[in-house]
């Protein structure tokens, strides 16, 4: 069901086809989609559905796209299941994402606010958010996206993040004498130890390595 050109827009579908042509129903003013399905077995490994794991994904998509409300409503009854109805929304994006993470370690901060920055190409129609928070743990969390797809395996936007932060914090440390001459710059692993850090990253035509969508590969 599509609201637009003043005007509520519908169509079914079972298994895909087409129930019957397109329909203009009636007028309204508002625009948006609503999606109602049914989960087909013939398609579907299991149809029950839980929720912790929509809880889990919905919870990110709102991270993931800072002002967005999502409201997550269980109405299943079956087992003596209670309705459950939560809203998601964070007006920081990746801030609040960084402080949830950082939160569930148990750990000191090191910097008391997220470092956080954004940038886009229109003419190349991508665009970057990148969070990041030091703690004192020993190990680093890092976390990307692409078109808010989790690519826990990384890909060139990972690799990019990690060279640049490397180099930065080098020059910054050259600069202002941290480091002398005869030492050696800083490793990669030496900068990111203890850092939680959520990149994301959105274009127009990404390319992914493999079927399961979870490395970036431009």
């Amino acid at each position: 069901e599509v609201r637009r050109q003043g005007a509520v827009w519908r169509q079914s579908f079972t298994i895909g086809v087409p129930d019957a042509p397109l329909e203009k129903g009636e007028g309204s003013t508002e625009t948006g989609t609503t999606i109602t399905f049914w989960p087909s077995r013939e398609i579907f490994e299991t149809v029950e559905f839980d929720y912790d794991t929509l809880r889990a994904r919905f919870q990110q998509m709102a991270f993931l796209n800072k002002g967005l409300a999502l409201t997550l409503h269980d109405e299943r009854e079956e087992d003596g299941a209670e309705h459950r109805t939560e809203k998601f929304l964070y007006e920081r994006g990746l801030v609040d994402y960084v402080e949830h993470l950082v939160k569930a370690k148990k750990t000191e901060v090191v910097n008391a606010d997220v470092i956080a920055f954004e940038s886009e190409d229109t003419v190349k129609k991508i665009s970057l958010e990148v969070a990041m928070q030091w703690t004192t743990s020993y190990t680093e969390s890092v976390h990307t996206y692409a078109n808010t797809i989790n690519t826990h395996e990384g890909g060139t936007h990972e690799e990019g993040f990690r060279a640049a932060l490397t180099t930065l914090v080098n020059r910054y440390a050259r600069e202002n004498k941290l480091l002398r001459e005869k030492d050696e710059n800083l490793t990669g692993d030496d900068v990111r130890e203890g850092l939680t850090a959520v990149i994301s990253v959105k274009l127009g035509e990404p390319q992914f390595e493999g079927q399961t969508k979870t490395k970036l590969g431009n």
